[in-house]
Parts: structure tokens; C-alpha cells; sequence
């Protein structure tokens, strides 16, 4: 049992802090003792940049007590166990710094995402502590999911690895899987996403161009065919002297995302392509003809009402009703272009 491991592995030594907390530097080791359980036992820390070791002396004969190394449920062993831990944790309170992963090159990536993209890693579930997601702030999508396996998941092998997994496509992942350091998505889908081990298999500058491709891969806008009831809201006149509205928002639709305003009788036409710039905007309102507890923002991109992308013509394509708001093929929106 590396008790020493489990308590410092996400986090990274402050060498002044050591100083400060009562280490005392011999040559390139840092060293700190101290007596515990009644003087009975004497905790010796050593700290390096490749290595923290402790030991647990039994001061009663002067030996190492490896007892609490042992995978073994004994009160006295347990309580020797417990008090030298408190030791190490406070340690680690007072010199370390927070990591968020174990390899560092998990945390340069992470540092790189932050740093271009001004996205934080979110770890969402408690019995998968370690797993984290980082999200497109524009439309709330993953673009990478980090987690914390053992390497016989991916490869010949044990040992807890920190694995990357990033949305590269189909084509691209059939070439990846077939170098060294590219693996079947761990935990997300396998036609469209790759898992990468983060030892340093995969040299930074290629490891973040593959995230770049993901994080515009997820940056996709999607379009939406809303219908506009002129009866209850003057549509026609709505751009006539500003070219940004508020707008139900009863769909899951993100920053960036097309609509194409669809007029209701006596239109029954597509008349204006707008752009999504805000959205989960608070408007609470209610009428006898419409409720709404959020609002979006749109933006005119351009009027189409001089084309003839009338019901008749929507039909032709794929589109056999219009209720309410509803997401729009890649395929259907070339056609209304």
C-alpha cells in the first residue's frame, strides 16, 4: 500500500512551502520528522522532484514499522494508519498545489485548453471522481472527456493511465487507430471518438492539433425551422428598423445556431434566416396564446421572403409539418440556400 502515492498524486510540491512548514534541505532532498501516537512512532518524510518517501519508525525498538503498509483490518494498525496520514495530508495542505491530473502532460493540455479556449475542466460525477469534461461554452457540448482507467481497457498492461478521448470522425479514426498511441474510444462512441493515453506517446503539438479538430468539430452550428404566427406577433415589420429580436426559445438551441423564421397563413412561407447570438435569456411572460419563461436573441442574416420556400416546396424536400420549433438536416438547409 503506497500511502504516500494515494495522498500526494494530484498535487504538486512548493519547495519554499517546505521550507516554511519546518523541511530541512540536505543537498536536493527535503526532509521533516515528527513524533505521533503518544511519541510511540516517528513519521520521516522525503521529498524530491522524482520521488516522496515516508517512513513510520517504532520508536520503541527503533525499526521500521511496515505494518501499516499491509492491506489489513487490525484497530491498532488501522490508528497508526489513520494518525500518519493526518500527517501527510497536512503536508499536503500546507506545500502542495492542486493538480488536476497525474500526468503532466494531461495538465499541459488541460493548461493549453484553458489558456485558448477559456474552458474549465468539469469533473460532474461522484463515483467517477477523476472524470472530467471540457464543454464548447457556446453550445454546451463536449469536445473532450478525460478519465482515470487502468491500461489493460486500452492495451497490454496495468497501472492507472489518464486517457484522452476527443470527436475526430469516422475516416480519420480508422488511419489513427492503426499508429501507436491512438485506441478505440474508451466510454464514448466508437465510430466518432479516439482515445489517446496521455504519457507523452503522442507528442504535445500533434496531441493538441487532434483536440483543436474536436473542439471544431463539436463547434458545428445546427439549423432550426421555427414557425412565427403573424396573428400574435407583427413578424412582417419586425426588422424594419433594427436587425436583432427576442424570441421564444422552446428548443434546445445554442449560440451560433441558425433559424429560419417560417410565417404562418396567410405567408406559409420561410421569409428570414436569423442567427442565435444569446440564449437562456429570463422572460417571463403569459398570455391566452403564449407563455414563455425564456426568451433568445436572434439576428438578421439575411430575408428571404423574395424566395419561393413556401409549404409547398418544404414539403418537396422532407419537411411535412410545421408545429413548433424543430432541428433541420445539413441536406434540407443546402436546399434553401
Amino acid at each position: 500500500m503506497n500511502i504516500e502515492n494515494e495522498v500526494f498524486k494530484r498535487f504538486e510540491v512548493d519547495y519554499k512551502k517546505l521550507i516554511d512548514y519546518g523541511f530541512i534541505k540536505e543537498n536536493n532532498d527535503y526532509l521533516y520528522e515528527k513524533e505521533f501516537f503518544d511519541n510511540d512512532f516517528k513519521a520521516i518524510i522525503k521529498i524530491n522532484k522524482d520521488e516522496i518517501i515516508g517512513k513510520v519508525i517504532d520508536l520503541v525498538d527503533e525499526s521500521e514499522y511496515t505494518n501499516l503498509r499491509l492491506d489489513v483490518d487490525m484497530p491498532y494498525v488501522n490508528k497508526v494508519r489513520e494518525l500518519y496520514k493526518e500527517i501527510l495530508i497536512d503536508i499536503r495542505d500546507h506545500c502542495f498545489n492542486k493538480k488536476y491530473f497525474i500526468y503532466d502532460q494531461a495538465n499541459r493540455l488541460t493548461n493549453y485548453i484553458i489558456d485558448k479556449y477559456k474552458v474549465f475542466p468539469e469533473f460532474l460525477w461522484e463515483k467517477y471522481t477523476y472524470f472530467c469534461i471540457f464543454r464548447n461554452q457556446k453550445n454546451n457540448k463536449w469536445f473532450a472527456l478525460v478519465t482515470n482507467i487502468d491500461r489493460s481497457k486500452l492495451e497490454n498492461g496495468s497501472g492507472e493511465v489518464e486517457v484522452l478521448n476527443i470527436k475526430l470522425g469516422e475516416d480519420k479514426i480508422n488511419d489513427l487507430i492503426k499508429q501507436k498511441g491512438f485506441y478505440l474510444a474508451y466510454h464514448m462512441k466508437k465510430k466518432d471518438w479516439v482515445s489517446i493515453i496521455m504519457d507523452d506517446t503522442i507528442p504535445d503539438k500533434d496531441l493538441f492539433n487532434y483536440l483543436d479538430l474536436s473542439y471544431n468539430n463539436i463547434n458545428t452550428s445546427e439549423s432550426w425551422l421555427v414557425p412565427a404566427n403573424p396573428k400574435y406577433y407583427d413578424i412582417i415589420n419586425c426588422f424594419n428598423d433594427k436587425d436583432e429580436i427576442i424570441w421564444k426559445q422552446s428548443s434546445n438551441i445554442n449560440i451560433d445556431d441558425y433559424v429560419y423564421l417560417y410565417v404562418c397563413e396567410p405567408y406559409k412561407k420561410i421569409m428570414y434566416k436569423c442567427k442565435v447570438i444569446e440564449v437562456n435569456i429570463p422572460f417571463d411572460y403569459k398570455d391566452k396564446n403564449v407563455s414563455m419563461n425564456k426568451v433568445m436573441k436572434i439576428k438578421l442574416i439575411e430575408k428571404m421572403d423574395k424566395k419561393n420556400y413556401d409549404f409547398n416546396y418544404l414539403n418537396k424536400i422532407g419537411i411535412k409539418m410545421i408545429r413548433g420549433p424543430r432541428k433541420i438536416s445539413k441536406e434540407i438547409e443546402n436546399k434553401l440556400k
